[in-house]
């Protein structure tokens, strides 16, 4: 059993402090309040503990849940109850401030080089039916265009042609100095 050592030992004696009686204070005095390093939290005198880092950096938590979380390395912007997580996600922020007015864009036509703003709106008024019509025409005149372009680039390659001369051959330029015969393989 416990010796009777233990009960005079300070060490394992509890003491309960007693609170002071509330004076009216005066509403000017304000209290020094610290914010929690992990959570955000206020804590207020008397309460919370102080953790000093190695490098002598001086850390306050509210409760032994944000020092113990702090301590196992967690991110307070991914645990939901911080006042960090709850700012990134925009929680808890009054109706008036959280939803801004976005102002519209209004639209502006304007004329594009090649066509009047009077030509582009006529086109935007045509029914879709003499739209396509207008489209298939454009594209027929094209193609004959091309085809007319394309036959008469024919008769001029096959007029040089007949003025040349038929029967010469197009020789390369080696061909034309008369380039040394191949060297057949020694063998050893």
């Amino acid at each position: 059993m416990y010796s009777n050592r233990h009960h005079r030992d300070p060490r394992f004696t509890t003491t309960t402090q007693r609170q002071p009686t509330p004076v009216s204070a005066s509403p000017s005095v304000k209290m020094r309040t610290y914010d929690d390093a992990f959570s955000g939290q206020k804590i207020y005198p008397g309460k919370g503990k102080l953790f000093v880092r190695g490098d002598s950096k001086i850390f306050r938590f509210q409760r032994g849940k944000s020092e113990s979380l702090f301590l196992q390395r967690k991110n307070p912007r991914r645990i939901a109850w911080t006042v960090l997580f709850r700012r990134q996600h925009r929680k808890g922020i009054s109706e008036e401030v959280a939803k801004k007015r976005t102002r519209r864009v209004v639209k502006n036509q304007r004329a594009i080089v090649g066509a009047s703003l009077d030509v582009i709106k006529e086109r935007r008024s045509q029914r879709p039916e003499a739209r396509e019509a207008a489209r298939k025409q454009a594209i027929k005149d094209a193609k004959e265009k091309k085809a007319a372009s394309a036959s008469a680039k024919k008769a001029e390659k096959a007029k040089t042609a007949a003025a040349k001369g038929g029967a010469q051959r197009i020789q390369s330029k080696q061909g034309a100095k008369g380039s040394a015969p191949k060297v057949a393989a020694k063998s050893r």
